[in-house]
């Protein structure tokens, strides 16, 4: 293991489709049910960098992070439930991390969204960041096999590149089998070619807290801390509700339900907040989920439910 005795600058550059895909699956399907701390994934690269280097941990410095990511437009954010507020959310966490955002719009073809540019855009603006800035370190968080270029090129000014890149399955509640891959080529560019997937299930990377990967469980989500139990119905509010899709309180870590599960009513006249009953069963995984789902007045119940705001609800 080589000696450094500098200060090493770290640049990290976010695929934000992908990152966003990762932390849906380790907050909706992973055993986790948390989502992936941006604080904590830079410790861990400030930690996995030290230990490579033979460097003190302090002497490891993140000093530029880059998100970036295709995004629809206000108005088409409004009419998606609590999207536009959700977006707002992950862009303050993102803003307290020192993390810069890029957007570009996503435009429709052909009754699709798509991302036009946003990859060349990260290309281009991790390729400039390391000349003009000399990282010693970048980062990327991406497993797509288009960024191979670049890589080539940052290698040649004889910056090390580090790829975090996760590989996982599972299906999703529609009943699709959803695959996530990282290119092979891709990581046999880089120096640090880092399995998180390994690092998270496996603890391959023991001088790291896997813990400190994920939000803390007190602010991962908006929570109520209290419900009602009647036996085998229970009461209590819902959350995160998506399209097609929500939770409902529920520790400790909150139950899915779908909108063929609810019962009476409309899902989409169910709201954030609205207090409803359900029944709790497993399904094909053996986790637990809410079932036969009804909207109630929370006028019928004697309690008040107390909330737990955090920024990381998306």
């Amino acid at each position: 293991m080589e000696q450094v005795n500098r200060v090493i600058k770290i640049g990290i550059f976010y695929d934000g489709n992908y990152f966003l895909h990762v932390s849906n699956y380790y907050n909706y399907f992973h055993s986790k049910r948390r989502r992936i701390s941006i604080s904590g994934l830079h410790k861990f690269v400030q930690n996995y960098v030290a230990n490579e280097m033979g460097v003190d941990e302090r002497l490891c410095h993140v000093v530029d992070a880059h998100y970036f990511r295709g995004r629809m437009s206000a108005y088409e954010a409004s009419q998606r439930g609590n999207q536009l507020y959700n977006d707002r959310l992950f862009d303050d966490v993102l803003m307290s991390e020192g993390v810069v955002t890029h957007y570009l719009p996503v435009r429709s073809k052909s009754s699709r969204k798509e991302e036009k540019g946003i990859d060349i855009w990260l290309a281009l603006e991790a390729l400039e960041l390391t000349w003009l800035k000399e990282y010693d370190v970048m980062v990327l968080i991406t497993s797509d096999g288009e960024f191979v270029p670049l890589i080539r090129k940052v290698n040649t000014r004889g910056t090390r590149v580090m790829v975090l890149s996760w590989e996982f399955e599972y299906t999703d509640d529609t009943g699709r089998e959803i695959v996530t891959r990282t290119s092979q080529e891709l990581l046999s560019e880089v120096s640090y070619p880092v399995a998180m997937h390994d690092v998270i299930d496996e603890h391959v990377h023991t001088s790291f807290p896997v813990a400190n990967l994920f939000v803390q469980q007190e602010s991962a989500q908006k929570t109520y801390k209290t419900f009602i139990d009647k036996g085998d119905v229970k009461v209590s509010k819902t959350l995160n509700m998506k399209n097609g899709y929500g939770f409902v309180a529920y520790p400790p870590n909150n139950l899915f339900f779908h909108y063929l599960d609810v019962m009476e009513g409309d899902f989409n006249e169910i709201k954030d907040g609205d207090t409803v009953e359900f029944t709790i069963e497993l399904n094909d995984k053996g986790n637990e989920v809410a079932k036969n789902i009804r909207k109630v007045s929370e006028e019928l119940y004697d309690f008040n439910f107390e909330e737990d705001d955090s920024l990381y609800n998306q």
